[in-house]
């Protein structure tokens, strides 16, 4: 395996506990070794219990957090027969979730409330990761092909769960890790929470964004799209007899049909403005982490079985084949400046249209309007929040995404965060 997979299956590789000396020694690695729910559950119920006093047991909570919310995610995506569209356009919507023969029926509030779920788990996970203190010694090994979430409500996590077979499919299209892959066996410290809070923050400034606007035109014109026998409104009408489930050119082109009514259907008006503006807030989150994540990274003078090395820590990563040196660090902390200095509206973001006046990011999410996704494009959505002032250039962006080389900018954003 040497491309990194999607952004939820990547956020997915870090449900890590933390061993602590003593008794308490054990319960972690229950968490993370888990093959049925109520096991889960009952070590993280001691674990929550424990963390207000115990360093470790608030990291291996918050981790354990933050996978019961994609656990969350991907149980109501399976409750109704979801389908992924595998669309960059949909980031949230990527986790493989198993076939649903009975899939229950879905209306735009239960969605509204699946998003409400996932978004909230997350937050009581970066606030637990967060209680971790900065110096606090963390440190575990952790095998992804025996730490998973149960994808299908059934109360057990199957080895086709595990974190590295959810890659496996992300990446490979199948469902099981490959036999000749690396090892997954990563040892995760205090660095790494930091990387897992970034993530965090990251998806509920996703989640936070859909809330924030009335996207009902959206679901009832295209959703069926992706829950195809969920009883929306235009089921009956345009989904084929069969649900789509025979694949072929007829499937294909109705669903491609559907994505382009999406991407017409975004049009949205605010409901929750706060939702918008707090999007911003967790991206701001974000950036502040990743920079504490290099801190860290950096201050570390071991080198065992790293998730995120620095350039002291040579090797290439089993799990991406790429190794970090000291130039994709220093291009990566311009890049945290540059997405800073966006969301703060210090740069202006170019658009096409406007050759002497730029977006100003802070007011897009500060000041919502409707959004439309397509007048956004061609022009006249952003017109609100065009401002005068310095505008990023395609050369500066350049400048940084040559430092990472071959393997490409996007491959190491997705590991970096």
């Amino acid at each position: 395996m040497t491309r990194f997979p999607s952004l939820l299956a990547s956020a997915l590789l870090l449900l890590l506990p933390v061993a602590s000396a003593g008794a308490a020694a054990r319960e972690p690695a229950a968490l993370f070794e888990a093959k049925t729910l109520a096991d889960r559950d009952s070590t993280l119920a001691a674990l929550e219990a424990a963390a207000p006093t115990d360093p470790a047991s608030a990291y291996a909570t918050g981790a354990g957090q933050f996978f019961t919310a994609l656990e969350i995610l991907a149980g109501g995506l399976h409750r109704h027969g979801f389908e992924s569209p595998q669309s960059f356009m949909l980031p949230l919507m990527r986790l493989p979730v198993p076939d649903n023969p009975n899939p229950a029926p879905l209306t735009y509030d239960g969605f509204r409330a699946i998003l409400v779920a996932f978004r909230d788990r997350l937050e009581k996970s970066a606030a637990t990761l967060g209680s971790v203190p900065a110096d606090a010694d963390i440190g575990i090994e952790v095998d992804l092909t025996r730490l998973g979430i149960d994808l299908n409500e059934d109360g057990q996590i199957a080895p086709d769960e595990s974190a590295a077979a959810i890659m496996a499919s992300v990446s490979r299209g199948g469902g099981a890790p490959d036999p000749a892959a690396p090892a997954l066996t990563f040892r995760f410290d205090r660095a790494d929470g930091y990387w897992l809070q970034g993530y965090a923050e990251f998806l509920m400034a996703q989640a936070d964004f859909w809330l924030a606007h009335d996207f009902s035109n959206a679901f009832d014109g295209s959703f069926h799209m992706l829950f195809p026998r969920a009883k929306l409104p235009l089921q009956d009408t345009l989904v084929p007899p069969d649900g789509g489930m025979s694949g072929g050119m007829l499937s294909a082109e109705w669903r491609i049909a559907d994505f382009i009514s999406l991407v017409h259907l975004v049009n949205w008006p605010v409901v929750e403005p706060e939702r918008r503006q707090a999007a911003r807030r967790h991206l701001m989150e974000m950036i502040r982490l990743s920079r504490e994540d290099w801190k860290a990274i950096r201050a570390e003078t071991d080198n065992d079985r790293e998730w995120l090395p620095g350039p002291q820590q040579k090797g290439a990563s089993p799990l991406t084949g790429l190794e970090v040196g000291e130039e994709q660090v220093q291009a990566w902390h311009a890049a945290l400046d540059m997405a800073e200095d966006l969301l703060e509206g210090r740069t202006l973001l170019p658009h096409f249209r406007f050759a002497d006046k730029g977006i100003n990011m802070k007011r897009f999410f500060d000041e919502p309007k409707p959004f439309d996704l397509v007048l956004s494009i061609t022009g006249p959505a952003i017109a609100p929040y065009l401002d005068s002032g310095k505008i990023l250039t395609s050369e500066e962006f350049d400048q940084i995404r040559r430092q990472f080389g071959g393997a490409g900018f996007l491959t190491f954003a997705l590991w970096f965060n």
